[in-house]
């Protein structure tokens, strides 16, 4: 991720932009065919030099000039046909859109890899029962496959969400100054198609000097939503690693890997903290994306600074917590003895939503039946002792309750729902 990102790629797509507008003039009969063949041919880092055009960008203070008059340089007599018509901005939005078709590549391969790893935990861990908590507090069983295979859905849809964004982020412009296409003649919309056509983009159809910048807002929302859904995951691993629950835990390496300078005891989630720090920097980029779509008439450079910070940080952040993420969980150490003692732990007041549902099965009202549970559970709060118990001194339960079906409704197997078909449907739609 980084290597697109650095200023040599950067170069060579510029220079691709420029050769693919040398022959695409030539295609209209603006050029020769083989001035036109010797831009395309030169125009590559290997001959023009970063180093050269870093020189000649000191001295003029203009990196795109620069970079058009060390390769014009390059081309000798064909050098003339170099930039013919083009603005800066159609040379560096349509180098950008190069870039980000590279850089989301690996977004979705991440994306990808990280789904198919928490799908296989899912399976995996199908009928794996523990505790849910809602508000922090014991809700109802669940297993820890349903709470995987959400997950794995929420990647699913980031992947479909970046092929819906990237038809209208993968865009480029060949229109010039101001977006009318002047300097390119009346063969103007056919330049740019053709431009666009070798360079596999798609076509800004209503430029100003730049793409609109409101795909670019579209597109880091969506690394933000990435990278907000990471952090979710990475928070839950923190939290069912805190000591007093213990039900999962990134893998520890006893052998060497060293938890505190002075705490030797110390197995911290670290890779979930980090993953998490991070993420907070990648949301932290949507104000200056949405601030730099604000531009004063068809363009004023207060994006551009901004945007080689946020473009590029952004993803080589959201390729690191990615992959990051992955590996946390496909080495992730689950503990399902922990998981039953803690489900135990919780007592069989956790129950009380099964036994109203099997009150109201017997003929007693819902709203009763929500009553009466919830004394109930509010006694066991108070005194600390057994939820049965206390329902078992209520006529209006055992009148419609053997004991027996009691214990049934009590046991948290016989209350997950279709958890398990759910998981499958969710494995069914990912992989």
């Amino acid at each position: 991720m980084k290597a697109i990102f650095d200023e040599e790629n950067r170069l060579q797509r510029l220079l691709d932009v420029e050769a693919a507008l040398a022959m695409a003039q030539a295609k209209v009969g603006n050029v020769k065919q083989e001035h036109a063949d010797i831009v395309k041919k030169t125009a590559s880092v290997k001959y023009v030099k970063l180093s050269r055009v870093q020189e000649v960008d000191a001295r003029i203070n203009h990196e795109v000039t620069a970079v058009i008059r060390v390769l014009s340089e390059q081309c000798g007599e064909s050098g003339k046909c170099v930039h013919m018509g083009a603005t800066s901005n159609d040379i560096l939005d349509t180098a950008a859109a190069l870039q980000l078709k590279d850089a989301l590549s690996i977004v979705e391969k991440d994306l990808s890899q990280l789904k198919h790893t928490l799908a296989e935990k899912a399976k995996e861990n199908r009928d794996t029962i523990m505790i849910g908590r809602t508000h922090g507090q014991y809700a109802l069983p669940i297993t820890f496959g349903l709470k995987v295979a959400n997950y794995a859905l929420e990647m699913h849809r980031h992947e479909e969400r970046l092929r819906e964004c990237k038809q209208r982020v993968l865009v480029g412009k060949m229109s010039g100054a101001v977006g009318t296409g002047a300097g390119f003649g009346d063969k103007a919309i056919e330049i740019e198609e053709e431009v666009m056509k070798q360079l596999e983009l798609g076509v800004e159809e209503g430029p100003t000097q730049i793409v609109a910048r409101d795909r670019y807002v579209e597109l880091m929302a969506v690394i933000a939503n990435i990278a907000t859904s990471v952090e979710k995951f990475a928070t839950e691993i923190r939290n069912l690693q805190r000591g007093e629950i213990g039900e999962v835990s990134e893998l520890f390496d006893d052998a060497v890997q060293v938890g505190s300078s002075t705490m030797a005891h110390k197995r911290n989630p670290v890779t979930a903290e980090n993953v998490c720090g991070l993420a907070r920097i990648v949301r932290g980029f949507m104000t200056p994306a949405m601030e730099s779509a604000v531009l004063w008439h068809e363009r004023d450079l207060t994006n551009s600074s901004a945007e080689r910070v946020f473009i590029t940080h952004s993803f080589i952040l959201a390729d690191d917590i990615l992959a990051k993420t992955e590996k946390m969980f496909r080495s992730l150490v689950i503990n399902k003895e922990r998981m039953l003692a803690n489900l135990e732990r919780a007592g069989s007041v956790i129950m009380a939503e099964s036994v109203m549902m099997a009150l109201v099965a017997k003929g007693m009202a819902r709203q009763e039946a929500h009553e009466l549970t919830r004394k109930c559970s509010m006694d066991v709060y108070k005194k600390c002792e057994d939820f049965k118990s206390y329902l078992m001194q209520e006529e209006s339960v055992t009148s419609l309750l053997s004991e027996e079906e009691l214990d049934a409704s009590l046991n948290p197997r016989s209350y997950l729902g279709s958890s398990g078909r759910t998981v499958d449907r969710i494995v069914g739609i990912v992989l």
